[in-house]
């Protein structure tokens, strides 16, 4: 059985691993799903001062704490910042990365970097007190290309309703790494996109997707929206098991 430490995407907090963690843990496996500093039950937390590195502090102290090892560490979509980040700080306590819909940052580049300027000028307008970063609406979602396949009425409601403004310094500080999780498995489990279309960005030496190609990762398919966790939760949690049965590196 596994360890699986699951790490949401901005806005999102423990909450959103719910029904992944369920089948997960009644198969076996041990399941950490996190809230970051300032989010969800911790967004009493939050502050102008919490950034890229509190948010990799936060992992790095729970595998440490808890003396986690051989972990499968899962990023979905922004929560790939902090993940990167705690796979470069202690690489010896993971076996496998998972990205979930999202993928590795690359060092000295921040979130926002990543995102098309038509997107990101409203999201920085909408910044509250210097420091709290609301959701968007849905509709700036769709108009950014993000995907809210299989999410109705009810589940953009419940989204909406359980959602916390996320830290800005998040979005905006840049990730710094050191090169020490560089040969560790990864995987990519790609939902929004096609996985042809990620391959052939490999092949053509994308920027974003290059890295991708290398020796130490996988690359998987789960068709769905943005938000797998609650699309498809239950062929997300098979998608993460079958990863985990592969050796690390």
């Amino acid at each position: 059985m596994s360890t699986f430490v699951l790490v949401p995407g901005l806005w999102l907090g423990a909450w959103a691993w719910e029904a992944v963690a369920e089948p997960l843990r009644a198969a076996g496996h041990t399941v950490h799903a996190v809230s970051l500093t300032g989010l969800a039950e911790r967004s009493g937390e939050a502050g102008p001062e919490v950034g890229v590195e509190t948010h990799i502090t936060d992992l790095t102290d729970l595998l440490v704490r808890a003396d986690l090892r051989d972990v499968v560490l899962v990023a979905h979509s922004g929560g790939a910042v902090a993940v990167t980040g705690a796979a470069d700080r202690v690489p010896e306590r993971i076996r496998r990365v998972v990205y979930l819909d999202s993928g590795p940052i690359a060092d000295g580049l921040a979130l926002r970097d990543l995102w098309e300027p038509g997107f990101r000028a409203p999201l920085e307008a909408s910044v509250v007190d210097g420091y709290r970063l609301p959701l968007p609406s849905f509709e700036e979602f769709l108009a950014a290309g993000t995907s809210l396949d299989g999410l109705d009425g009810a589940a953009l409601a419940r989204f909406r309703e359980r959602a916390t403004d996320q830290p800005f310094r998040t979005v905006t500080d840049p990730l710094r790494l050191t090169g020490g999780g560089a040969g560790t498995a990864k995987a990519l489990v790609s939902c929004s996109f096609p996985l042809e279309q990620v391959r052939a960005m490999i092949a053509s030496g994308h920027p974003y997707f290059a890295a991708l190609g290398g020796p130490e990762w996988e690359l998987r398919e789960l068709t769905t929206g943005h938000w797998p966790m609650f699309s498809r939760p239950a062929d997300t949690a098979a998608v993460l098991a079958k990863l985990a049965e592969l050796p690390g590196r």
